[in-house]
């Protein structure tokens, strides 16, 4: 007992180092910097002084309409980008494993590719695929007589869901497809033969086992979701876009700290963000804990019965 608890305080010794030194240590920096700010003595020529300012940055934070209008643009985000992700990638992963499917190793792939591509670097690409003056795809568009700017406050979400997909699709896509060839193939055949058609299969057999992939997949992508920066940041040089320097709540802690020097109100709104990160995960992880809960104690019963 003794050695296996020695084996075991062994090989988990690295992990809580590097834990604690990348997140745990961090964290509470930014826990400790949000309570002070920077003031300026006398009359400005002084210099400035750091001074214990308790909750004060955090009231700035949640007073500010800036803040609060970046927490609505992430909800809208959410709303839109998580269905479409999801949907999207269990989608091509059931048609992948299903027996119709052809060039599976081509079509996967083809598929995790765009996510091989840095984000700074495909937002970069989208963003001139984006441009009336220099995009091919636009000049298509409104040759056939489709205007659609990518730019502006109505098109500005969707541009960056677009970016967002094209970047995570074939990720996720991996993990379900992973999952649903570790199915036990003669559940399937047993089904195929009691006269299950395909899309019972793919939505009674196949969609049940994988459910904890599907739960995984979510609490990663809400989390994901509320980090947005890189896509709203490259397309916020864009020619006249609809998208401001605290479009969301990690451009506004950015936007804080580097433009405005005040590491007090950025540090604050990053502590918040990472506070609504943190219950929306355990939102996630009891929604689906739940859902799983339920689901096999009515099978335990039918067994019983």
């Amino acid at each position: 007992m003794k050695a296996r608890t020695r084996a075991a305080a062994t090989l988990l010794t690295p992990f809580f180092l590097l834990f604690t030194t990348v997140m745990v240590v961090p964290i509470g920096y930014a826990v400790w910097l949000s309570l002070f700010t920077e003031k300026q003595s006398g009359l400005g020529f002084g210099g400035a002084e750091t001074v214990f300012s308790g909750l004060d940055n955090y009231t700035a934070a949640l007073g500010d309409r800036a803040f609060l209008e970046g927490f609505g643009v992430l909800l809208g985000y959410c709303l839109l980008y998580i269905p479409l992700l999801l949907a999207g990638a269990l989608g091509l992963a059931l048609l992948l494993d299903s027996a119709l499917a052809r060039a599976r190793r081509f079509f996967q792939l083809a598929l995790f590719l765009p996510h091989a591509v840095p984000g700074i670097i495909a937002a970069l690409i989208w963003v001139y695929l984006y441009t009336p003056q220099l995009s091919p795809v636009v000049q298509a568009m409104e040759a056939g007589g489709i205007g659609f700017d990518f730019f502006s406050p109505e098109g500005a979400l969707p541009s960056i869901v677009n970016i967002a997909l094209w970047e995570w699709l074939g990720y996720n896509l991996v993990i379900f497809y992973a999952a649903l060839q570790a199915i036990d193939r003669s559940v399937l055949e047993a089904a195929t033969v009691d006269g299950a058609g395909s899309w019972r299969v793919a939505f009674s057999i196949k969609l049940p086992l994988i459910r904890s992939s599907l739960a995984m997949v979510a609490l990663f992508t809400v989390i994901g979701s509320l980090q947005l920066f890189t896509e709203p940041l490259i397309l916020n040089k864009g020619t006249g876009s609809a998208v401001t320097s605290t479009w969301t709540p990690n451009m506004y802690a950015y936007t804080a700290a580097f433009d405005r020097n005040d590491y007090g109100l950025a540090a604050a709104a990053s502590v918040l963000l990472a506070l609504t990160a943190a219950l929306l995960s355990f939102a996630v992880t009891r929604l689906t804990g739940r859902r799983g809960g339920r689901r096999g104690t009515g099978r335990r019963k039918e067994k019983a019965a």
